[in-house]
């Protein structure tokens, strides 16, 4: 729905999201499995948030960055794919001017914050092996929480540019957003005028998140592995190794998702690989990451077969 604006132009009120696919089969296929992937997702990182509150032997500062790293996933999961799911059962799925502005802060949230634990996480790992001795002090609570707050920050300060420029925008009446949700790039094609100039300042913000926490996490494993290769004890390196293996494997499925959308020529790939990409980016891998953490970690493993044992007998 339009509304008259200045003259010639066409405020717009709502954008219609074209969704993944208009083949009806298809659209089935994928609203069953992508209820799937939510459902594991949210049980997965919520079961993964009770685990680490009530269990005693994971009051860790490694598994309070990940139950905050489950809180993101939920929330980046939930800002997208509910409303996919209506895109696959109606005709024409619709969403508000303010709605698609919300949905785009939401994102422009929880992506970050993604990029900012990971972070602060491979440091925690820097610490526990580089600094053992010191852990307790570098990684203590206070530490963990101002931690936090600077990452929290970041990301609100992502969420802020990113609206700003899309309440900047000029929308002459079209409306289609070739997307399955509110994302920048498509929102910016359906703009009157050139927004090149506010297209930059959220890729900015974006952009400096992404340098400064991938060299967080790359400068963090060159001084892990220098210092694995330095011990003696082949028992040693493995424990110290082991201890890595769920983050690391979490950050090269993040990382390499994001250079895909980010780093790549536009000219290298269409729309719809960029719609698949998202997919993987925003509903797949919050999916994953508990699975990963949790089948790849003798201590989580070792907990929740603890509490299931409490559980168990206590009846």
């Amino acid at each position: 729905m339009d509304a008259p604006v200045d003259g010639n132009h066409t405020g717009v009120t709502e954008f219609i999201l074209l969704g993944l696919t208009h083949d009806p089969v298809l659209r089935v296929i994928l609203f069953i499995l992508m209820l799937c992937f939510y459902l594991v997702t949210i049980s997965g990182n919520l079961s993964t948030i009770i685990l680490i509150r009530i269990s005693s032997q994971l009051h860790h500062p490694m598994y309070f960055l990940l139950s905050h790293l489950a809180s993101a996933d939920i929330g980046s999961s939930s800002s997208v794919t509910p409303n996919m799911l209506v895109n696959f059962l109606v005709e024409r799925n619709t969403i508000s001017y303010l709605g698609c502005a919300i949905q785009l802060g939401l994102a422009a949230f929880f992506g970050p914050a993604e990029c900012f634990l990971l972070a602060v996480m491979a440091y925690d790992r820097f610490v526990a092996i580089c600094n053992p001795l010191l852990y307790s002090t570098k990684m203590s609570t206070q530490v963990c929480v101002q931690l936090l707050v600077v990452a929290y920050m970041g990301c609100f300060l992502n969420a802020s540019s990113f609206m700003f420029s899309f309440f900047s925008l000029s929308f002459c009446g079209q409306n289609q957003v070739n997307h399955f949700f509110c994302d920048f790039a498509p929102l910016i094609e359906l703009s009157c005028f050139d927004a090149s100039v506010l297209a930059a300042i959220p890729s900015f913000t974006a952009g400096s998140i992404i340098v400064v926490t991938v060299f967080v996490i790359v400068v963090s494993y060159i001084y892990i592995l220098i210092t694995i290769l330095k011990m003696r004890s082949t028992e040693g390196r493995h424990k110290a190794f082991s201890t890595c293996t769920s983050h690391l494997t979490a950050v090269t499925l993040f990382y390499g998702t994001v250079t895909f959308i980010y780093v790549m020529p536009k000219s290298s790939y269409s729309t719809d690989q960029n719609k698949v990409v998202s997919v993987f980016y925003m509903v797949v891998i919050p999916m994953l990451n508990p699975l990963i953490y949790s089948l790849r970690n003798k201590e989580i493993k070792g907990a929740l077969k603890r509490e299931l044992g409490r559980k168990i007998f206590s009846y």
